[in-house]
């Protein structure tokens, strides 16, 4: 027999909620949180702005709607996004600004509720946590000698959700069917596809809207728990899920045996090509992995933002170098970040190594020729012999990018002069020398 994850305390019960959701009061709280989280139209192009500007009588209009049963969710926008290394496209499914904030309200209602019984080792879309914290709680379970680790990888995990078992899992602890019938509608409202056709929304959650995360964490509360029963570590955010065990053979069995249970129990479908057991320093989480105890950006994580910084950084530019270097600070800045979190500083400063000589590249190729290049180098007080065996002595332009003339002509300090922000050297208190470095799997 199948269990089922009631809430412990009764008085916690869903009942009644529907006056809650629907009133203009919270209506009104729920648009200041899709306000603040911006974002684009749905399918009747109605702006967050244009929503706000009649916005007393938008949220008047639909607290009616929902109360006299008139409301219909509007089908959601399919938007495509490429997944980072070219790994095909993601799903994103935009609602309309008044399915949002309708989808909003209710999270507000249920979400406390739900956090109460939320497991500890979930850290994914919840209030007061992140992936800093599922890392740091990974590190805590290698470092205690569970340095293998069963990832596991749901197949289009989104967009496979089984609608009707998530339905009957929200039904166990709301109890008040017409918040239901509203998710229901919502779930089922449709998709317009890119090119504007209708598609049924029989399965899947859709990515974008204000209820998936929360939905997402409700579905796989049952892993959580199955995984909390058999006394396994992990650490879970949203769909990626880390187990953690203390040998090979012991992750092997696990992998096989959770894989069962997901498919078989919660009717979702594991990617076995992905899915796999390996040592901490083979395994990518959230970008990092744990190699010799040390929190690291992943090896695959540091070749995405090679690729970023050579698309940004072309041979063949308009551009001054010093309009470059502002589109690289832009993408730069909101990439370390997240990735400081690494306590391996020497991986930030390879990649600024690798800017400024993808940068000195560039004034190789802009000079045309050879005998240009060496009278720009000379001119930077660089001596004529070195300028010269610099040039001549080496073919093509990536290997004159990194030679000690051009390092001397176009210093570091040159390219901080030139607006190029750098984060090696800000001595983070988790960070460990400089000069350590540690190889990648």
């Amino acid at each position: 027999m199948e269990q089922l994850y009631l809430f412990t305390d009764t008085d916690t019960d869903l009942k009644d909620i529907f006056d809650e959701v629907t009133s203009v009061r919270q209506l009104r709280e729920a648009f200041k949180k899709v306000k603040a989280n911006n974002g684009a139209p749905g399918v009747d192009n109605q702006t967050i702005e244009d929503f706000n500007e009649n916005k007393e009588e938008e949220i008047r209009k639909l607290s009616e709607e929902l109360r006299s049963w008139k409301y219909k969710p509007s089908p959601v926008r399919r938007v495509e996004i490429p997944k980072p290394g070219n790994k095909g496209m993601r799903k994103l499914g935009i609602a309309t600004v008044r399915d949002r904030v309708v989808q909003q309200s209710i999270k507000i209602s249920i979400e406390d509720k739900y956090e109460k019984e939320f497991s500890d080792s979930s850290y994914g879309f919840r209030p007061g946590r992140n992936q800093k914290q599922a890392i740091e709680k990974a590190k805590q379970q290698v470092n205690e000698g569970k340095e293998y680790i069963v990832d596991i990888d749901l197949e289009k995990y989104f967009d496979k959700i089984p609608q009707d078992r998530l339905m009957t899992k929200l039904a166990i602890n709301i109890k008040d069917k017409r918040v239901l019938r509203v998710i229901g509608m919502s779930l089922r409202s449709g998709i317009i596809n890119p090119q504007g056709e209708l598609e049924a929304s029989k399965e899947g959650v859709p990515q974008g809207s204000p209820l998936s995360p929360l939905l997402s964490n409700i579905m796989l509360d049952e892993l959580d728990k199955e995984l909390e029963k058999r006394g396994l570590p992990f650490c879970r955010f949203a769909d990626d899920c880390n187990i953690f065990c203390k040998s090979e053979k012991a992750a092997i069995r696990v992998l096989e045996s959770i894989t069962k249970f997901i498919e078989n129990k919660l009717k979702l479908k594991v990617n076995r090509e992905k899915s796999k057991v390996g040592k901490s320093s083979e395994i990518k989480f959230l970008g990092i992995t744990i190699n010799l105890g040390f929190i690291m950006i992943a090896k695959k994580t540091l070749q995405r933002a090679m690729d970023k910084i050579k698309e940004l950084t072309p041979r063949s530019n308009h551009k001054t170098i010093e309009e470059t270097i502002s589109k690289i600070n832009v993408w730069f800045k909101g990439w370390f970040e997240y990735f400081k979190i690494t306590e391996i500083p020497a991986q930030i400063s390879k990649l600024e190594a690798h800017i400024r000589r993808r940068l000195r590249a560039r004034i190789v190729k802009d000079s045309k020729r050879k005998r240009f290049l060496l009278r720009k180098l000379i001119t930077r007080g660089v001596r004529k012999i070195t300028a010269y065996k610099a040039i001549y002595g080496k073919q093509g332009t990536w290997a004159i990018s990194i030679t000690n003339a051009m390092h001397l002509a176009f210093s570091n300090k040159w390219f901080e002069q030139r607006g190029f922000i750098t984060f090696s050297d800000s001595q983070l208190s988790h960070w460990q020398d400089t000069k350590l470095w540690i190889a990648l799997v």
